[in-house]
């Protein structure tokens, strides 16, 4: 029993030591976190801390002890299939991470996992075995330089112009495909064709080492290569080509300096062949201006040449207007003192100089354009041609407003007033309706055209209190109207003053009852005008239309636009009021290229003004880079306007005679001078023959319809004696035609734009009356017709009017000289009498009774002279010494070699005109016998003595 008792306690002692042995207290322990890196050609990880797992029950044999490591994925869920742990020591825990296979840090660069360390438990067969907590690692995979550098292209190319250097050609890149900065960087490029005028940077960028002629090389070809941070050379070099441009200056190619422009050609494109070159520099706003000047052509610019009551006429205008400036004479006399300039469209331009040069018009004229209606019109230019300033007032100061007009009128009971002033750029006028009780009202524009020192036509139209101003026949509102209530009132006096306006002396102490008494009108003129006038006129009543003020002084001349349908996206036109200066702008060059081509010069008129006109192409460019963008030069050129083909007038239809009996003349209506006068206007052109096989050119003529504007009818020799003749025109006619008249002893001008057919009526009724017993034997009138202001005139035909007298004049002493040039000298008038008609109503007004004893007596002496001839000759043959006898006889013949016989009076007198014209022009012989017509009925021979041509016939 006692055995047994002892087995048992030494069996429990037995199993207390064992149970002691196996104990596992403890859980073995690592870093929270471990950084570890790994090299592409290597699976061993260096961990930073070095990986250790510490167990509390060491020194014991398996629960002291580290068995090994477990692997869990990361967060990401990556690692735990790709690494795994050992351990190298299990009673010191060391341990060691390592890749199961190659990493490639190309596809992942990063890899994190978390790591567990396990015990090896009570026994061999680690039962009871203890984990420590997770602890994270952060494995970074180290690059190894294994790629080599691959360009992007294979092949670049690149064109430049020559004799540039630039930063930059064109630009070379490669990429390595190692993922580390260090090896996946391109360190440098290098060129290794040798020998070649381009330097390449560590970017790549390319650029020429000296200026590049196309001529000597146009094609450059070079290699290049890279190399990454690692010092690997690329696996395949690039090829670089250079194409060498020929040298490029920006700026306009297809300028023409020369235009020329044929009048009558409608528009004509100015730059046909234009268009711009930038040499490939990025441009985002291109802006032309061009500009046509035309302030030499006339006033201001190309417009109908007629005056100014014509082209009022052409153009419809109400009539009635009244010239504050007319030509000198004795009935306008306010104008004499004024300087004159002249003019190129053959209107008066008056100068004033600010202080002496004023027109004071008469109160007659001022009172019939008085009212708040009227239409006040100018042609103006500014400081005008070789004018100094006052001595008291430095050149480009305006201290004070200069007037141009300035007028107070008389309106039933008061007194109304206005003046027209410029002041620097601007141009105002005041108005007052009535002086004494009403405020004044200043209507004021700023103009550029007011200072440009160029002409310009104002029309003021005023319907108080409505005001339109016109300039150059564009409408200008008031850019500011406001009362001025605290400027003095003018003088109630009724004054009309053109150049100033005056201003009484203490004419506040001198006005009674709103008059000035009379020996107290004195005062100054203030605000004189520095510049020149020109067509001052005053319409009273209703205003123009717009469309009249268009027609009578827009310019006919200026710059346009093609179509503007074809102008493209982006693409601006502007166009001044006088069409002068055309500006386009747009950012797109082909677009713009296309709209400069469609810009054209027109002129509307037949026979245009020709002349030079400058010409002026501005361009600014705005660039992306505003350092480096272009800058064109101004381009200047000139249109020539050409001759024009100038019309041909011609006046035919009447006679060089004109033979009516004197009382015909004498009659209360006179005789039509013209009464088939016919006028005909034709241009004649150029026609090019050489398409017909023709050589040289040929004139061709046109008949057109012309407007005429004068025709002037002048007797010849001595003036018109208005107690004895005249000349008769029914002027009421011509009022209704818009016609005018100046009718003098020296000649009739009758004036006015009209057809060519009224000028024909009005000349055809022209007619000549001579007082009772004032007939003549002759007069001679000369008419000549002109049109555009007298810039082309017509033949001058000349007219010779012949009185017939009857037989009882003709027995008179006083008219026998007279009948025997008409009648005994056709060689005189032979030439001249050989186209008129002469009526017969009268038999014995053609056979004067006188000039048949004449003639018989003529007759008889003639037969003696021919028998006395015979009977001497016939002596002469008789006589033996023909040398002497020839001499004596001949010192005793009568020379007759000048002698001229007529004979035949009693032909008509048409056909003995034609009979002598005939005669002069047959041969030289020294007599001549002419044969009278067969229908004549006393068929007699003429016989003329015919001299030489160096001598004189002589007249009977």
């Amino acid at each position: 029993m006692e055995r047994i008792s002892f087995l048992s306690l030494l069996l429990l002692g037995l199993s207390w030591v064992a149970h002691s042995n196996k104990a596992n207290k403890h859980k073995p322990w690592i870093e929270t976190e471990y950084q570890g890196i790994v090299m592409e050609n290597d699976n061993t990880v260096l961990l930073n801390p070095p990986l250790f797992a510490l167990d509390k029950d060491a020194p014991l044999h398996y629960a002291g002890e580290i068995c090994g490591f477990r692997v869990h994925s990361g967060t990401s869920g990556s690692g735990s299939a790709q690494f795994e742990a050992v351990v190298l020591d299990r009673s010191t825990g060391e341990g060691l991470v390592r890749s199961k296979e190659p990493l490639d840090c190309e596809s992942q660069r990063e890899h994190s996992f978390t790591i567990q360390a396990y015990d090896c438990g009570e026994g061999p067969d680690g039962v009871n075995s203890k984990k420590s907590h997770k602890a994270t690692v952060h494995v970074r995979v180290n690059d190894v330089n294994e790629f080599s550098p691959v360009f992007v292209e294979r092949r670049y190319e690149a064109s430049v112009p020559e004799g540039r250097l630039f930063d930059r050609i064109v630009r070379v890149e490669a990429l390595d495909a190692d993922c580390s900065p260090q090896y996946s960087q391109i360190c440098f490029y290098d060129i290794i064709t040798p020998n070649v005028p381009f330097a390449i940077d560590n970017d790549g960028n390319i650029k020429n080492t000296e200026p590049l002629d196309s001529k000597r090389q146009r094609v450059h070809s070079f290699w290049v290569t890279a190399f990454d941070c690692g010092k690997n050379r690329a696996q395949a070099d690039a090829q670089v080509i250079v194409t060498v441009k020929p040298s490029c200056k920006p700026g306009w190619i297809g300028w023409s300096k020369r235009v020329e422009y044929t009048p009558g050609s409608g528009s004509i494109p100015l730059f046909p062949n234009l268009h711009l070159e930038t040499c490939e520099e990025t441009v985002w706003n291109i802006q032309a201006t061009v500009e046509l000047q035309t302030g030499h052509i006339g006033k201001g610019c190309d417009r109908d040449s007629y005056s100014d009551r014509s082209v009022r006429r052409l153009c419809g205008a109400v009539r009635g207007e009244v010239d504050l400036l007319p030509p000198p004479s004795p009935a306008a006399n306010w104008t004499a003192a004024l300087p004159t300039l002249p003019s190129s469209d053959s209107s008066l331009v008056f100068s004033f100089n600010g202080s002496t040069h004023v027109a004071v018009v008469p109160d007659s004229v001022a009172a019939a354009v008085s009212g708040d209606h009227f239409t006040l019109q100018l042609w103006m230019r500014r400081g005008g041609s070789n004018m100094q300033p006052p001595a008291n007032q430095a050149r480009g100061s305006h201290r004070e407003e200069e007037t141009i007009i300035c007028s107070t009128v008389r309106n039933d009971d008061s007194f109304s007033h206005y003046s027209l002033s410029v002041h620097g750029c601007r141009l105002s006028l005041f108005y007052w309706p009535d002086v004494t009780t009403a405020r004044p009202v200043k209507f004021l524009w700023k103009l550029e055209q007011v200072c440009d020192s160029e002409w310009h036509h104002l029309s003021l139209s005023v319907q108080f209190p409505s005001v339109t101003l016109y300039v150059d026949g564009v409408t200008f509102d008031p850019a500011l109207i406001h009362d001025n209530g605290a400027i003095p009132s003018p003088a109630p006096r009724q004054r009309l003053v053109i150049g100033a306006c005056w201003e009484p002396e203490e004419k506040q102490k001198d006005i009674v009852n709103n008059t000035i008494p009379a020996g107290r009108d004195t005062g100054r003129y203030v605000g004189g005008y520095r510049g020149l006038l020109s067509g001052v006129t005053v319409r009273p009543g209703s205003v123009e239309p717009h469309s009249v003020v268009e027609c009578l002084y827009a310019c006919r001349e200026g710059l346009d636009f093609g179509d503007l349908e074809t102008l493209g996206s982006g693409m601006k036109v502007h166009v001044n009021p006088s069409q002068s200066v055309l500006v386009l702008e747009g950012d797109d060059i082909e677009s713009f290229n296309r709209a400069v081509q469609q810009v054209t010069y027109r002129n509307s008129l037949r026979f245009a003004t020709p002349g030079v006109r400058p010409l002026k192409l501005t361009t600014s460019l705005r660039c992306f880079s505003e350092e480096g963008c272009l800058s064109l030069r101004q381009l200047e050129g000139y249109l020539v306007v050409l001759q024009p083909d100038a019309p041909q007038i011609s006046l035919s239809g009447v006679g060089p005679h004109l033979a009516r009996p004197a009382p015909e003349f004498e009659s209360p209506h006179g005789v039509p001078l013209f009464p088939e006068l016919r006028i005909v206007c034709s241009l004649s052109h150029a026609v090019n023959t050489a398409a017909q096989g023709m050589e040289g050119g040929a004139l061709m003529s046109d008949a057109v319809a012309h407007t005429l504007d004068g025709c002037e009818v002048q007797p010849l020799g001595e003036e018109l004696n208005p107690e004895r003749e005249e000349l008769l025109v029914d002027v009421e006619s011509l009022r209704e035609r818009g016609l005018d008249i100046i009718n003098t002893t020296a000649y009739i001008a009758i004036t006015g734009a009209e057809s060519i057919s009224v000028y024909e009526d009005v000349l055809r009724s022209i007619r000549y009356r001579l007082a009772k017993g004032s007939a003549r034997f002759e007069r001679r009138f000369r008419l000549s017709c002109s049109e555009m202001n007298g810039r082309y005139t017509s033949n001058e035909l000349t007219l010779e009017v012949n009185f017939l007298h009857s037989l009882d004049s003709l027995y008179h002493p006083s008219h026998l000289l007279a009948s025997q040039q008409q009648f005994l000298h056709p060689s005189y008038h032979s030439g001249e009498l050989s186209g008129h008609t002469l009526p017969n109503p009268h038999r014995n007004s053609v056979v004067p009774g006188a000039a048949t004893v004449i003639i018989m007596v003529c007759v008889g002496f003639l037969v003696v002279m021919v028998i006395l001839g015979v009977f001497r000759i016939r002596s002469i043959h008789r006589r033996g010494d023909g040398t002497r006898g020839g001499a004596k006889e001949g010192s005793g013949q009568w020379d007759d070699s000048a002698l001229t016989i007529i004979v035949n009076p009693m032909e008509s007198y048409e056909s003995r005109m034609g009979t002598l014209a005939d005669t002069e022009g047959e041969g030289e012989e020294d007599e001549e016998v002419v044969d009278s017509p067969g229908d004549a009925s006393d068929d007699q021979r003429i016989i003329i003595k015919k001299e030489t041509r160096d001598s004189t016939p002589r007249r009977y």
